[in-house]
């Protein structure tokens, strides 16, 4: 009878081996006995892995470290119907090993490998490991893994924390179920893919690579500075100038080093590449602060870099194919507007400092007011111009200013501080786009600053750029219109897009990152939330 028992079994277990296709996976048509089940339960789960919530909830419960990825991995079965993402057949596919890959090179990206369970995940790539781990640990570990790198490198800081340190660009928002889909049609997109980052990200990236290759080659000897020299001019000779010309060599402002100590025209160049790469007025002068920037620690250029490379990652990559757009950078004191792909302007601009700094946010300019009135602001009223006039019974005439509507306003003319000419965006910050007639101070050594608004070096000529497609506004009418005598507005067609951003190195078309002044200070609480960041 036992045998009789045992042969039944047997052959129900070859009937339902049949049941198990070729590629080892479970067929819809399996026997139903309990016993059989059991038994195929058994030898399935060797072979493929199965999800369901349950199976997600009790991994969690474990590897509590991981917790909080937890609904975005969630997401990830419910959209395959809870079937393996990692496991082909019984083994990994190509794509797991390749993320793994990525992960342990997070350095290049700006970032540390610092997620809970390496140990864990370092196991599932290592077969001499003595660490024990399931089939289904490993699948749950890897789309843990997952949710990671993609937050990391694709998404940034949360946005909550990206408000608090005052960046009201609107922030891009990643799809990881849709991302992870086209990673694994086209793995390639793990090293490059510009449909999730600016390409600025990636420039920057190939920059922090460059400043890490010179921070390895320890060729960052300090530039000696005599304190009885003020500055250093063509034809000067010092051993200062020697040591200069080596560190424009490293920066790859001057092709070769000749060992010279004399100022001549190859380090002029070179001098001048320098000065435009880091904000400074393009002369041949060396001065004290000129050697000082020089002297920055490699390591600290490496964390701006790094910086930003963060700040890429909260900004939408579809402003780089945007048709029209303007974009403003305060620590670069620069905007730019690009038409049809190109920049079709750049122009010198001042912004607010300290409790005037501009804020940082984007809109789409809707007008431009040609002789423009100044509606004075509360707070100036209050603050400069109420003392001025107990001091002065005609400032107000003096200014061309008269009360108006329960405010105070400044009539258009050439000395109006809004200029000729403004370009109205709508924001609660009372932050407009305008000229100045103050056109020399551009030229001045040390920039000036507003009250909050971006004053532009530029101002006519964006409008002639703006309005060049529209007939009824040709250049004579705009000068015209801007002679200073009535308040005019133009309603635009299209609206164009405003983005002030806050860019402390940037690299540009031509390829030579540049570094900018951080006049915020907004570079040092983010790098308080990135380099102090618990481990995830």
């Amino acid at each position: 009878m036992k045998n009789l028992a045992l042969s039944i079994i047997a052959l129900l277990i070859t009937f339902s081996s049949a049941a198990i296709n070729r590629n080892g996976t479970e067929n819809t048509t399996v026997l139903e006995s309990p016993c059989v089940k059991t038994y195929l339960n058994t030898t399935i789960n060797n072979s493929i892995v199965t999800i369901d919530l349950a199976t997600i909830d009790r991994f969690f419960k474990k590897y509590t470290s991981l917790k909080k990825y937890r609904s975005d991995v969630v997401v990830l079965y419910k959209n395959r119907d809870y079937k393996s993402i990692w496991y082909d057949d019984k083994e990994l596919i190509e794509f797991a090993s390749l993320l793994y890959s990525k992960v342990n090179q997070l350095e290049n990206e700006g970032l540390k490998f610092n997620i809970a369970y390496k140990d864990k995940i370092a196991a599932i790539f290592n077969n001499g490991t003595a660490i024990e781990i399931t089939k289904t640990e490993k699948e749950l570990l890897l789309s843990s893994l997952y949710i990671f790198y993609a937050k990391k490198v694709f998404q940034g800081l949360d946005v909550n924390k990206v408000q608090e340190i005052g960046w009201f660009l609107p922030q891009k928002t990643t799809s990881y179920k849709i991302l992870l889909d086209s990673l694994l049609a086209a793995p390639q997109l793990l090293h490059k893919n510009e449909s999730q980052l600016h390409p600025q990200y990636y420039k920057l990236r190939d920059a922090l690579i460059k400043y890490r290759q010179i921070e390895k080659r320890n060729d960052w000897n300090p530039i000696e500075t005599d304190l009885s020299i003020i500055e250093y001019n063509p034809g000067d000779s010092s051993k200062t100038i020697g040591q200069i010309r080596h560190r424009l060599v490293v920066l790859e402002d001057l092709e070769k080093d000749s060992k010279s100590n004399i100022y001549d025209a190859e380090l002029m160049e070179a001098v001048l590449k320098f000065k435009k790469r880091n904000g400074y007025k393009p002369n041949y002068m060396i001065g004290s602060q000129h050697i000082n920037r020089m002297n920055i620690p490699i390591e600290q250029y490496i964390k701006t870099i790094i910086i930003n490379m963060e700040r890429c990652r909260w900004i939408s990559p579809g402003l780089a194919k945007e048709k029209e757009l303007i974009m403003v950078n305060i620590p670069a004191l620069k905007l730019i507007y690009r038409k049809n792909g190109n920049n079709v302007l750049e122009s010198k601009v001042f912004v607010g400092i300290n409790m005037l700094e501009t804020v940082i946010f984007s809109s789409s300019i809707s007008r431009v007011v040609f002789s423009p009135y100044w509606n004075v602001p509360r707070s100036i009223v209050e603050n400069e111009i109420k003392p001025a006039i107990a001091k002065d019974s005609s400032y107000l005439t003096k200014n061309n200013m008269e009360w108006y509507k329960n405010g105070l306003r400044q009539k258009p003319g050439p000395r109006n501080s809004m200029g000729l000419v403004k370009f109205l965006f709508p924001n609660t910050y009372d932050i407009y786009l305008h000229d100045t007639p103050y056109k020399e101070s551009f030229d001045a050594d040390f920039p000036e600053f507003s009250h909050g608004c971006i004053n532009m070096q530029k101002a006519k000529e964006l409008a002639y750029l703006i309005l060049e497609d529209y007939p009824d506004w040709p250049v004579d009418k705009i000068d015209q219109a801007m002679d200073g005598s009535k308040e005019t507005t133009c309603v635009l067609k299209n609206k164009i897009p405003i983005h002030i951003g806050y860019f402390t190195a940037w690299v540009p078309d031509s390829g030579e990152i540049n570094f900018y002044f951080d006049i915020y200070h907004k570079d040092y609480r983010l790098a308080e939330l990135l380099f102090n960041e618990e481990t995830h």
